[in-house]
């Protein structure tokens, strides 16, 4: 359509031209384009998503998968997977020793605390909070124990004061403990040497004490069995008597006598009277 100017005689058009009805068209698909992936957000497994606008945090946490959003609003992905940190420090005994002890700390993210997490601490908790805390519990656990118990057998109990320091520490700010472990105490070498040698000395005691304990049962088995011997020589004594052994004698010379080997048969008067005989 065309528009006369009557002042002016100008003409105009109205009608747009096709080139910028397209340029349009295309500006505004390009919009809706990103419009629409700005509306998709996508959670990687093991993680949660904590949404924030113009970097204030909503409070809002999605879980693993796709989903829509308001496009003016920001993911920020944390892992709730189990994490690991190895520790090394260097901690007192209760008598003011200096050791070297390895600790790992196995922990993860708390879903449902994931944005207060991510408002009071931030993405960088670990640093944050969870290093200081474990090396704050390491110390306090092993200053309650001396050296000699932490490197024979109270491991398993300094472990378990530190996860308890470090729950009562970390779940309160969403934060859970699983489990602490002690991977290794090293002690000065003098103080270690000294403590096999104190260790190889109780297990020399114990082997004494074990062979004086075997010596003295085999005594008393010797004891036992010589009374059983004595107590049967006495009752084999007490059965016996001159006229049995007499007896048997005479039992036995006539036997000899009867023999049809030639023999000497010597009478003489010992003292039960009984003739010798000798074979031939």
């Amino acid at each position: 359509m065309t528009i006369f100017n009557d002042p002016r005689t100008k003409v105009i058009d109205v009608n747009a031209s096709p080139v910028l009805k397209l340029a349009g068209l295309a500006f505004l698909g390009l919009i809706a384009v990103i419009l629409f992936f700005n509306c998709v957000t996508r959670v990687s497994t093991g993680h949660v998503g904590v949404l924030t606008l113009f970097g204030r945090v909503t409070g809002e946490v999605l879980g693993e998968g796709i989903h829509l959003i308001n496009p003016l609003k920001t993911n920020n992905e944390m892992s709730i997977q189990s994490q690991t940190i190895k520790e090394s420090a260097s901690v007192p005994s209760s008598e003011g020793l200096v050791m070297n002890l390895d600790t790992s700390l196995i922990y993860h993210l708390n879903p449902d605390k994931a944005a207060d997490v991510f408002q009071k601490i931030g993405g960088n908790y670990e640093a944050v909070v969870i290093k200081p805390t474990l090396r704050a519990a390491i110390r306090e656990s092993t200053a309650s124990h001396t050296a000699n118990a932490l490197y024979t057998g109270e491991r398993e109990m300094v472990a378990k004061q530190i996860s308890d320091q470090l729950t009562a520490a970390l779940n309160q700010r969403g934060l859970t403990v699983e489990n602490v472990l002690l991977r290794d105490i090293q002690l000065p070498q003098t103080l270690k040497a000294s403590i096999e040698a104190k260790q190889q000395a109780e297990q020399e005691a114990l082997a004494m004490n074990f062979r004086l304990q075997k010596e003295k049962q085999e005594a008393e088995r010797k004891r036992i069995e010589a009374g059983g011997i004595r107590d049967f020589q006495q009752i084999v004594a007490q059965g016996i008597s001159p006229a049995l052994l007499e007896w048997k004698g005479i039992e036995a010379t006539e036997i000899l006598a009867k023999s049809a080997n030639s023999k000497v048969v010597v009478i003489g008067n010992n003292k039960n009277g009984l003739p010798l005989i000798l074979g031939q």
